[in-house]
């Protein structure tokens, strides 16, 4: 693997200039610019490294390549230099292009590629050798912890070139550390980087990862598990009654403990008190036959290991033994007041229907009475003298006893 970074190095004539013409008054063929360039590489130690020397508008002048004691490697496609580990890969009017192979530390250096014109250009390569650092080292010190203390752990990345990053993370968070670079006597570099951090029970089996950052390696890393120390956690889960505890019934708890180490035994307590004689402790559970009211009060589940000790509390309290039992259903408000908001608008309705169908119906009623039946002397005589329907009074009497 290598790296390549492009430098360009030309001689441009402006002998136009010297001569105090301006290009506009100058006669005669035009010179043209020969530009080398190469580039700087980084190749990782034991890897080959490619040189090239490369020429635009070449006029058939002679490039070589030179090492840094300026010692000739290559002059054109001839290789002077007796080091097999140089190997020509392409040559030709526009470029002279070299490998070595194998690299080393030794190197390393500024390369030179020559173009034979007058004067003579000259452009630089400079290779640099990464060295990848070794397999980083985590040291802690403390193999097993405790929640709640702080720890302190290092990781080194030795012999490196350059100096390698170290990142750290604790599960997917990332923790900052700090970092101590030294260079040692072959001019290598060592980096130590120290992370200290509080601990908690969720940490348990959670991997510490230490990263190591360099140009010559990826995916180097190296990561250790935390085991962490924590008191028990206590919980009493209620087995019988699944309601109200009432005098006669019987009560069942279960403590439940859980912690690293693992409790060994609980302890079951009451508060102020001491536990019902007659109350058998079994383990974890504690059973109590024949509730009364006397046995009111707080009962405590304990458990302890290494690390602490933890309990969970339960209160007893006793019912009279018809409690819960008759006791008026529970009213839903939002029910009732859904049916009577129905009920008001069914009303609302048929009065505004039924107002609709008398108004619609409204009118003006006569009694058909007679005209001058006011003037009459008595009945009979203003209902012979109506009108409609009694024309022929001859023909159509009534009489009325």
């Amino acid at each position: 693997m290598y790296y390549v970074h492009s430098t360009e190095t030309g001689f441009d004539p402006i002998w136009e200039q010297q001569a105090g013409l301006s290009s506009s008054s100058v006669t005669g063929p035009v010179l043209v610019s020969q530009n080398l360039v190469t580039d700087n590489v980084s190749v990782v130690e034991g890897e080959m490294a490619i040189i090239s020397c490369r020429v635009k508008n070449n006029d058939d002048s002679v490039i070589q390549l030179l090492n840094p004691n300026r010692q000739t490697i290559y002059f054109r496609d001839m290789r002077p230099l007796k080091d097999a580990r140089f190997q020509l890969v392409n040559f030709s009017d526009n470029e002279l292009r070299v490998s070595l192979s194998n690299v080393s530390l030794s190197d390393e250096g500024r390369y030179v590629c020559q173009l034979y014109t007058d004067p003579p250009q000259e452009a630089y390569a400079d290779i640099t050798v990464l060295i990848p650092p070794g397999n980083p080292i985590i040291e802690d010190r403390d193999e097993v912890l405790s929640e709640g203390n702080e720890t302190e752990m290092t990781c080194t990345a030795m012999s490196s070139k350059p100096a390698a990053t170290i990142r750290w993370m604790k599960g997917d968070k990332e923790l900052p550390g700090k970092p101590k670079v030294e260079l040692t006597y072959d001019k290598m570099y060592t980096v130590t980087s120290r992370l200290t951090f509080t601990v908690s029970k969720e940490d348990d089996g959670v991997p510490v990862i230490c990263i190591v950052d360099h140009p010559a390696v990826k995916d180097f890393q190296a990561q250790k598990y935390l085991e962490v120390q924590y008191k028990p956690e206590v919980k009493i889960v209620v087995e019988f009654p699944q309601g109200l505890t009432r005098e006669g019934e019987n009560l069942e708890l279960t403590c439940q403990a859980k912690g690293k180490p693992q409790p060994q035994r609980v302890n079951w307590v009451k508060v102020d008190d001491d536990v019902p004689s007659h109350a058998v402790i079994t383990g974890s559970d504690l059973y109590i036959e024949n509730l009364n009211k006397s046995y009111n009060g707080t009962y405590r589940c304990l458990a302890s290991n290494s690390v602490g000790e933890s309990y969970d509390d339960y209160i007893l309290y006793v019912y009279d033994s018809r409690a819960g039992e008759g006791a008026p259903r529970t009213v839903d408000h939002a029910v009732i007041g859904g049916v009577v908001a129905v009920v008001v608008f069914a009303m609302l309705c048929l009065l505004i229907v039924l107002g609709r169908y008398f108004a619609r119906h409204k009118g003006t009623y006569f009694t058909h009475e007679a005209k001058g039946a006011d003037d009459a002397a008595d009945a009979d005589t203003a209902i012979i003298n109506a009108e409609g329907g009694h024309t022929n009074s001859d023909e159509k009497k009534e009489y009325y006893i």
